[in-house]
């Protein structure tokens, strides 16, 4: 070995090798000081974080950890992606949604390099399909369609389209977008398969650059469904289409290669990174047991389930942290949602603004230039290996109970995905899991975002949720009572002793009574502030000496109801006691009961 010579440079070699069991004495005093007894092993158990599919994250990862060999880019198990090149060469598919016409060729000529077209129910009719793509190089811009039970009409039409502009056969690119297990998961309905096989055989005969399915995992996601189910449902549609293609004739490894797979993509970065890797190692095993090991072509869309209707800009920091993941995670196509999204069709800043968000990560932060950017991290190789296991134990239950197409019409899919949901419903009321603009930091007196009515959605299926749902339903009762009385509903909070013993908890209380729409009034006193209820605000100690005789003040002067900005405790007078972890939402509900705000 060669050995350099002293530049002075000696990166702290003069410094002894630090050892986990170190780190957890540490961690373990730290702990102990704040009054938590614990043994140093568990020191580190005690900081780690739970996830959905019984998951958790720990503080630390080592390369100690195990985690089976990610295998190269662009080989089986294809972890590390499905090109041996990655999106280095381009960056990834910038792909925007169209639910109406109008925008396709601004978005093209801003940075757009594909079109997903939402056609028939919940998007733009068939027989337009030709006006939508009017000035579109169709040999240039791929396009995928989304046509639900119309997805035969809607992709003779596009053929059709193909050979009338002269565009080669095997210069078409895209996806027809059929996907008759997804649109039963949205709609309750059941279609043939034969025209699908027939497409499927169609364009593996004829065009080599399209491809006839798509399996869409948002259906799941958007019933409140974890990664790892979301995984599981889309292996367990790909399993089907796999063996309605192979019994209609299709050669396996040709049937494969007529799928590509929807994901969506989260704020939560290091979820939605190892969920697409864990994703490709999933249909890299399914592919080898079918004796055609192939990679997935995939496409995440940023999250809708996490777009929130109140502030609706702070939807902007969500897409960019998803799309980060995305590419994190080597997807091939991404779609960022517009940060108005969910209050309808978007305008033109905001598709601006989704359009530039992929082309700020790739052109200006690099983030394309490096083929597997989340390679060789112990916490997201650890991670991707235990959500793979999660995801392959959903599939294996699905597969179990007689697949996809009977789990969605007995409803035991529906059913595991309300059980998630239903936990995770819980986290958002208690403000475990905050929604910022939404359950934290609201702005009572932000302006509305108004915008033109998107085309309905489909629905008849699995049900469609959002993170702010609960919190919105309040706000929805307050903006009802201000347009019917000039007022939104108040609540008095009651600074108790010096600025140092209440300021946090009565930026605490405001905070929370603002999230379910009820305005806090800190000046002045009590009978002048137009509310029925009012709050204690202040330290523990100084509750100790005053919280009893102002409550009964307080109730002296006309406060139908007493809240305390802390743990629950004895204090005479006191009716209910909000602190970080309470149920919010029933708190807030109840209050808005009372004060007669339906």
């Amino acid at each position: 070995m060669k050995v350099l010579p002293d530049d002075g440079l000696s990166l702290a070699a003069e410094f002894p090798d630090a050892h986990l069991e170190q780190w957890q004495r540490l961690v373990a005093g730290v702990l102990r000081k704040s009054g938590r007894e614990v043994s140093d092993t568990a020191a580190e158990e005690a900081l780690s974080t739970a996830l959905e599919d019984g998951l958790r994250t720990r503080p630390l990862y080592t390369a100690d950890d195990p985690a089976p060999d990610a295998g190269l880019p662009g080989f089986a198990p294809f972890v590390r992606g499905g090109r041996p090149e990655g999106n280095t060469t381009g960056g990834w598919d910038v792909r925007q949604q169209h639910t109406a016409p109008g925008a396709v060729l601004a978005d093209l000529e801003n940075g757009v390099t594909s079109l997903w077209l939402v056609l028939g129910d919940g998007g733009m009719p068939v027989a337009s399909l030709g006006k939508v793509l009017d000035g579109v190089h169709l040999d240039l811009a791929p396009v995928v369609l989304d046509a639900g039970h119309e997805v035969d009409s809607a992709a003779r039409e596009l053929l059709r389209l193909y050979a009338e502009r002269g565009v080669a056969p095997e210069a078409a690119r895209g996806n027809l977008g059929a996907d008759p297990l997804g649109h039963a998961a949205r709609t309750g309905l059941s279609g043939d398969f034969a025209p699908v096989a027939e497409l499927a055989r169609l364009c593996a005969e004829e065009y080599p650059g399209l491809r006839a399915l798509t399996v869409d995992a948002l259906p799941y996601h958007e019933a409140g469904g974890s990664a790892a189910q979301e995984l599981g449902c889309s292996m367990a549609t790909a399993v089907a289409y796999l063996r309605e293609l192979t019994e209609a004739g299709l050669p396996v490894e040709l049937a494969c290669a007529q799928l590509e797979f929807r994901y969506a993509a989260t704020a939560d970065q290091f979820l939605t990174a190892a969920k697409l890797r864990a994703a490709r190692r999933l249909w890299a095993r399914v592919t080898e047991v079918c004796g055609a090991p192939a990679g997935q072509v995939q496409h995440a869309v940023t999250s809708p389930v996490m777009m929130a209707r109140r502030d609706p800009w702070v939807n902007m920091l969500r897409t960019t942290v998803a799309t980060l993941a995305a590419g994190v995670g080597g997807a091939d196509a991404v779609t960022v949602l517009p940060f108005d999204h969910s209050i309808g069709l978007p305008d033109a800043f905001a598709r601006r603004i989704a359009r530039n968000t992929s082309t700020i990560l790739i052109e200006e932060s690099h983030l394309s230039r490096v083929i597997d950017p989340a390679g060789g991290s112990w916490y997201v190789e650890r991670l991707t290996d235990e959500l793979a296991h999660a995801g392959w134990e959903f599939f294996q239950e699905i597969e179990r109970t007689g697949g996809q197409a009977a789990g969605l019409r007995s409803g035991r899919i529906g059913g595991h995905l309300a059980d998630t949901w239903e936990a995770r419903s819980a986290r958002l009321a208690e403000r475990r899991e905050p929604v910022t603009g939404v359950s934290e930091f609201p702005d009572l007196a932000e302006r509305a975002v108004e915008r033109e009515p998107a085309p309905a959605p489909r629905s008849g299926g699995l049900p469609r949720v959002r993170r702010d749902e609960s919190f919105e339903r309040l706000r929805a009762r307050s903006d009802a009572h201000l347009a019917a009385t000039g007022a939104r509903p108040r609540v008095y909070l009651a600074a108790l002793g010096p600025a140092a013993a209440h300021t946090a908890r009565l930026g605490f209380a405001a905070n929370l009574f603002q999230a379910g729409g009820i305005e806090p009034v800190t000046q002045g006193a009590f009978a002048d502030s137009g509310a029925t209820e009012a709050c204690l605000c202040s330290s523990d100690v100084v509750y100790g000496e005053q919280a009893a005789p102002v409550a009964r003040e307080l109730r002296d002067a006309g406060a139908s109801h007493v809240f305390l900005a802390g743990r629950p405790g004895d204090h005479p007078g006191v009716d209910t006691y909000v602190f970080a972890g309470c149920d919010a939402v029933a708190v807030l509900s109840a209050a808005l009961d009372r004060m007669g705000v339906s």
